[in-house]
């Protein structure tokens, strides 16, 4: 991933990059996305972007492990999180899924993980501290709820599933209020180009869609050329 073409990712929603992937390859049916409405603590913010770094947790029921156990696996969480090539997103699978009650995600931790330098959190999971979380690290979560229930962490860098899609340890991640994407590795070399391409294709329609006097002549008109561009 280039600095000019994480630059462009970042200034772009998710939705944008997800039809550029289909411009990227040539055809539509890319599926590597989230199914359902996610919520965002920080809604207007930018896209978060980076390589996963991934983990699952539960909080509905105590951890049937010892303490030590327990204490040891929430150490060696955070050190796997604080270590990875940047730019890095949590991505955290709470298991109890869909009954999430465990709230991991509030002040203290998202201080914490800012701290490590992640761009931000993806998770079906619960996040809370809505007023008090530090800004410059968005949360995309599954819903919001005041507990942190018995809270703890079952894996770590294992495969998880965020809202029906998949994700591996170091695939690379884009993710804001819409919900979020894995980028295939194969189209990040044409990515650049396929945005750039899709939002100069896309004023055709905005523009003239914006003009004065603007009817179904002139769509005709505007979606020929924008059908011409795409191809």
């Amino acid at each position: 991933m280039t600095p000019s073409l994480l630059a462009l990712m970042r200034s772009v929603d998710t939705p944008t990059v997800c039809n550029a992937i289909e411009v990227a390859q040539g055809k539509r049916g890319f599926n590597q996305f989230t199914r359902g409405t996610m919520l965002s603590s920080a809604p207007e913010d930018g896209a978060i972007v980076g390589y996963a770094r991934t983990a699952k947790i539960a909080a509905v029921n105590p951890p049937t492990e010892a303490p030590e156990v327990i204490k040891a696996r929430r150490m060696a969480y955070y050190e796997h999180m604080a270590s990875g090539p940047k730019p890095s997103v949590c991505v955290v699978e709470d298991v109890d899924y869909p009954d999430c009650i465990g709230a991991y995600w509030g002040e203290i931790n998202v201080s914490i993980h800012k701290g490590f330098g992640i761009e931000g959190t993806l998770t079906n999971g619960v996040m809370r501290d809505l007023g008090d979380v530090p800004e410059g690290y968005p949360v995309i979560a599954g819903s919001v709820g005041p507990s942190h229930g018995f809270v703890h962490v079952k894996e770590i860098g294992t495969e998880v599933e965020i809202f029906g899609m998949r994700v591996k340890e170091g695939d690379l991640v884009h993710a804001d209020r819409h919900g979020a994407i894995v980028i295939p590795p194969e189209v990040i070399p044409d990515l650049e180009a396929a945005i750039q391409k899709l939002m100069q294709t896309e004023r055709i329609i905005l523009d003239a869609a914006t003009k004065d006097g603007f009817d179904i002549d002139a769509f005709r008109a505007a979606w020929s050329a924008f059908e011409a561009a795409r191809t």
